[in-house]
């Protein structure tokens, strides 16, 4: 489904890009949709194919780091879907390896492009709010079965909640306030039979008073804001409306004309407190959620030299994070 939705679309609408092969070592699809694509058998045999120049590597949590390695030993740039590593220091050793064979190893954080977080984050950098104080960001699911996906519901390296969902609100965090001073983490396992985290809630502490409370779950049947941030001078409320996903599942690509648009009614809703003590509350539109926005970078990147917008140090705070404690 990653290759599917949050890749191949892009890929192929993008000017810069050429998606020349896949790895499908069972059921062969790519060619249904696309015939001129190759299907290879075995990640070997695409890493030989000397026309190819990146590799998305969006395979199970557990196999980033040994596939990535295997992608940068054979002169390919990278690009790894989240989370990027089970752990900092193998995250830090992928970086280390890239730079020894002059490849760009670049992690794939497509929720920074959501048309809600952009929102959120307009808002703080507009002030209106003013100081932040407290911001409670979720991801609800409600999933009381366990799933078919083996590599998600088995203990393995980078399973769980927590990596799956969590890492997703943990690089929107960072991106905005960067490394926190303290982390407080809560894990529990509530669906019958489970062997993985279902449930995880982050609490982290920022200089200056500001307290960030991150809960994913996959058993909230009726799912609550997303985002609500308070302020010294006022307060946002926000639900998850970015379509993109939606969209891209249901076919839709990302040259469509209203891909990316919030639907009407699902705007934030802003309140200031005014110098009178009035409360006046406005709805905020948010701007077009735009994934291709990641794929320019990377182009920008590999082609120009521009930096990237998820630095190395942000990937490894993330992961200092989400790895279980020693």
């Amino acid at each position: 489904m990653s290759g599917r939705v949050f890749h191949a679309p892009f890929i192929m609408d993008h000017e810069g890009f050429k998606l020349k092969a896949v790895v499908e070592r069972k059921n062969k699809q790519i060619q249904l949709q696309h015939p001129e694509v190759i299907s290879y058998s075995s990640i070997k045999d695409l890493l030989a194919d000397e026309e190819i120049e990146l590799v998305v590597v969006n395979t199970p949590n557990d196999t980033h780091v040994e596939f990535a390695t295997m992608a940068l030993l054979a002169g390919k740039h990278v690009l790894i879907e989240k989370p990027f590593a089970p752990t900092a220091k193998e995250a830090k050793s992928l970086f280390d390896l890239g730079r020894k064979v002059n490849r760009m190893v670049l992690p794939y954080h497509n929720r920074r492009f959501d048309s809600d977080f952009q929102s959120l984050h307009q808002v703080i950098q507009s002030g209106r709010v003013g100081k932040p104080i407290e911001l409670h960001m979720r991801f609800d699911r409600f999933k009381s079965e366990i799933g078919v996906k083996k590599f998600k519901e088995t203990k393995r390296a980078a399973s769980g909640i927590l990596y799956d969902l969590g890492s997703h609100l943990l690089d929107q965090v960072i991106s905005i306030f960067g490394k926190p001073k303290s982390v407080t983490k809560i894990l529990t396992k509530n669906r019958p039979r489970t062997r993985v985290d279902d449930y995880a809630c982050l609490v982290l502490n920022y200089p200056q008073g500001l307290s960030v409370f991150i809960t994913v779950s996959l058993l909230v049947a009726l799912p609550q804001k997303s985002f609500v941030l308070h302020g010294l001078s006022g307060s946002f409320v926000k639900d998850r409306s970015d379509p993109q996903e939606e969209q891209l599942l249901g076919g839709g690509t990302p040259l469509d004309i209203d891909y990316g648009k919030e639907i009407q009614g699902r705007e934030g809703i802003l309140s200031e407190v005014q110098q009178d003590g009035r409360v006046l509350n406005e709805l905020v539109v948010a701007p077009q959620g735009d994934y291709m926005q990641l794929f320019n970078a990377v182009f920008e990147t590999i082609r120009l030299g521009k930096p990237y917008f998820v630095s190395e140090e942000q990937i490894l705070w993330q992961l200092e994070i989400l790895e279980p404690s020693r």
